[in-house]
C-alpha cells in the first residue's frame, strides 16, 4: 500500500485543507456530542424530553454538555495512527494498516487503564491526554476486536458477523488523505475497519465513506462526492448492500420535506451501510450545518453515530467556519481536537521539513515516535 504524489502546496491551499481537516473532525465530535444525550431515545422520547422541535442543542451526556463518546475517542486515535504512519515512512516501515491498529490498541488501553502510563515512552502525545480515559459506551465489537494484539484483515477479520457503524465513523480522516489516489483511500478504509468490524457490509460501507470524505476535501459536491464512493464500490465483491443503501439516500432527497420518519427509514437497523446513508442524505438536504446536525439526531435510530458521520461530511464541506460556534464553545476536547488537526494538516503538507533527509525536529518525533 502506498501513497500518490501531493498537489503542490500553495499557503491558499494550505490555508484551504486545514481548515477541511479541522471541520472535519470537530463536525464529527459536534455531532457526536449532540447525539449523545438521546442515543437509544425513539423520537417520541426525545420529544417529550427535549420539546416538540426534538433536541435543537446540546444537553448533558456522561455529566456534562458537550460531551463525545467512544466515536470521537475512536477517530482521534485514527488521525493520531496515520501522522505515526507518514513519520515511519522514513525508515522504510510503510504499512499504514499496523500503523493503525498500533493506534487502536492505544485507544483500547485508555478504556482499561486509570490514566496515561507515562513509562511507555512509545505513546506519543494523545495517548497522554487524561480526557481520553473516560469509558463512553463502547461497542463490544470494539473491545472485542482489539482485546489482543493480533490485527484483523479483510482475509482474516475480527468480528466477522459485526456490522455495527463505529468502523464507518473513526474512517472519515482517511478521506482526508487528499494526495491519495480513491481507491487507495478506499483500501486503507477497509482494512482498518476489518480489525473491528469483518462483516464485508462494514468495511465496505466504511471505505465508501472515507471515499466520500475524500471526495468533499478536495472540493467536490456531496452529490459528487457519492458518485465517486458509486464507482470505487462496483469493482468489489460484497458491494451492493452499500450501493443500494446509497441509491436510497439519494432517492430519498426527491421524496419531500425531510423529516425524522425520513431519516429513521434510511437508518433502517442501524448498521453501518444504513448509517453512512442516513449520514449522506442529511448532508445533502441540510439548509447548514445545525439543520443537517439536529436532522441527524432527532429520529428513531442511533443519534450519537449518525450526527457524527454527518458532521464530519458537512465539515469536509464546509470546512470549520460554518461549524455552530456556540456548540464549539462547549465542546469536550476542543483544544486536543484542533492540535490534532493542524498536527495532521502540517504532516500532510510540510512533512519533509519535519522529518526529512535534511533533518528532523526531535519535538515533533517526541509527539509521534516512529517505533
Amino acid at each position: 500500500m502506498g501513497a500518490t504524489a501531493g498537489a503542490v502546496w500553495g499557503r491558499t491551499e494550505q490555508q484551504d485543507f486545514r481548515s477541511r481537516v479541522r471541520g472535519t473532525l470537530l463536525g464529527l465530535a459536534v455531532g457526536d456530542a449532540l447525539g449523545a444525550p438521546v442515543d437509544g431515545l425513539g423520537i417520541d422520547g426525545i420529544r417529550e424530553a427535549y420539546g416538540a422541535e426534538g433536541l435543537v442543542d446540546l444537553a448533558p451526556a456522561y455529566g456534562r454538555r458537550g460531551a463525545v463518546t467512544h466515536l470521537t475517542q475512536l477517530t482521534l486515535f485514527s488521525v493520531d495512527g496515520l501522522i505515526r504512519a507518514q513519520v515511519r515512512r522514513d525508515t522504510g516501515a510503510w504499512h499504514p494498516p499496523t500503523d493503525l491498529h498500533r493506534a487502536y490498541l492505544r485507544w483500547a488501553a485508555t478504556q482499561r487503564d486509570w490514566g496515561p502510563d507515562l513509562r511507555r515512552k512509545d505513546d506519543g502525545w494523545l495517548a497522554r491526554e487524561e480526557w481520553l480515559y473516560a469509558r463512553r459506551d463502547p461497542s463490544q465489537a470494539l473491545l472485542l476486536g482489539l482485546a489482543d494484539e493480533t490485527m484483523g484483515t479483510p482475509e482474516t477479520p475480527k468480528n466477522p458477523g459485526e456490522l455495527g457503524p463505529e468502523a464507518a465513523a473513526r474512517s472519515a480522516p482517511f478521506g482526508l488523505l487528499v494526495g491519495w489516489e480513491p481507491q487507495l483511500v478506499a483500501q486503507l478504509a477497509v482494512e482498518c475497519a476489518a480489525q473491528t468490524h469483518g462483516h464485508p457490509t462494514a468495511y465496505l460501507a466504511a471505505g465508501a465513506y472515507a471515499v466520500i470524505v475524500h471526495a468533499l476535501a478536495l472540493g467536490e459536491s456531496v452529490d459528487g462526492a457519492v458518485q465517486r464512493g458509486f464507482a470505487l464500490l462496483a469493482a468489489r465483491p460484497g458491494h451492493q448492500p452499500v450501493s443500494d443503501a446509497l441509491q436510497h439516500a439519494l432517492g430519498a432527497v426527491r421524496q419531500g420535506l425531510p423529516g425524522p420518519e425520513r431519516v429513521a427509514e434510511l437508518c433502517g437497523a442501524g448498521t453501518a451501510e444504513s448509517l453512512v446513508a442516513a449520514a449522506v442524505y442529511c448532508a445533502l438536504v441540510a439548509a447548514d450545518v445545525r439543520h443537517g446536525l439536529t436532522l441527524a439526531v432527532n429520529h428513531d435510530g442511533p443519534s450519537a453515530a449518525t450526527a457524527a458521520l454527518t458532521g464530519a461530511l458537512l465539515g469536509a464541506l464546509h470546512g470549520e467556519t460554518a461549524l455552530p460556534p456556540a456548540w464549539l464553545a462547549e465542546l469536550e476536547g476542543r483544544p486536543t481536537i484542533l492540535e490534532l488537526a493542524d498536527d495532521f494538516a502540517m504532516e500532510m503538507t510540510q512533512g519533509p521539513a519535519l522529518h526529512g533527509p535534511g533533518g528532523s525536529s526531535p519535538g515533533w518525533l517526541a509527539r509521534y515516535p516512529r517505533a
